[in-house]
C-alpha cells in the first residue's frame, strides 16, 4: 500500500513556534469549509480572531492543545479548556476527511476522562455539528455569539464519557 493511501498521522503537544501555522490552518479551515453555513462577513469576523498572533498563542498555550501532523506536516489542532470542554478543533481543508479531526477528538476524550471529566462539551459551529453528532455528542442548546460586528450561531453539544473502571 502506498503512503498516500494511508498517510501517517501523529499527535504532539503545542509548541509556541506552531502559532503561525495553526493560525493559517484556523483561517483556511474557516474560509474553505464553512461557506455553506456562514456568510463571508461572518467568516471574516471569525478569522480575525487569529490576527493577533500573540493573543492566539496565549490562548493555545493556556489550554491543553494538541497538534496533528500528517507525514510530519502540521495539518490540524484541538484544545481542551479545563477538564471538560473542547475549545478549538480545526483541520486544514487539504487534510479534511483523512481522520485528523477524529484522532484529535479521540485524544481529547481520553485526556478529559483521565482528568476526571464525566462528560465532554463543545460549542460546535454549524459546519462541525454533524461531525460531533456522529461521534455521540448530543445537542443541548443553540447559541448566538458576537464576533466584531457579526453574530454567529453554534450549538452546545455534550457527550457522556465512559465511566472509569476501578482497579480490582
Amino acid at each position: 500500500m502506498s503512503a498516500q493511501a494511508h498517510p501517517r498521522l501523529a499527535l504532539r503537544p503545542f509548541l509556541a513556534e506552531d502559532t503561525p501555522f495553526l493560525a493559517e490552518i484556523f483561517r483556511e479551515s474557516i474560509t474553505e469549509l464553512t461557506s455553506d453555513d456562514y456568510s463571508e462577513a461572518q467568516q471574516e469576523a471569525w478569522v480575525a480572531s487569529a490576527d493577533d498572533l500573540a493573543a492566539f498563542a496565549k490562548k493555545l498555550g493556556g489550554h491543553l492543545t494538541l497538534v496533528a501532523t500528517m507525514e510530519g506536516s502540521v495539518v490540524g489542532f484541538a484544545s481542551l479548556a479545563g477538564r471538560d470542554t473542547i475549545d478549538m478543533l480545526y483541520v486544514h481543508p487539504a487534510a479534511a476527511g483523512h481522520g485528523v479531526g477524529a484522532m484529535l477528538v479521540d485524544a481529547l476524550e481520553k485526556l478529559a476522562g483521565a482528568r476526571g471529566a464525566e462528560k465532554l462539551k463543545v460549542d460546535a459551529s454549524d459546519t462541525a455539528r454533524g461531525f460531533f453528532e456522529k461521534r455521540g455528542y448530543v445537542a443541548q442548546q443553540r447559541n448566538s455569539i458576537s464576533l466584531g460586528d457579526e453574530w454567529l450561531a453554534n450549538t452546545t453539544l455534550h457527550k457522556q464519557l465512559a465511566a472509569k473502571r476501578e482497579a480490582p
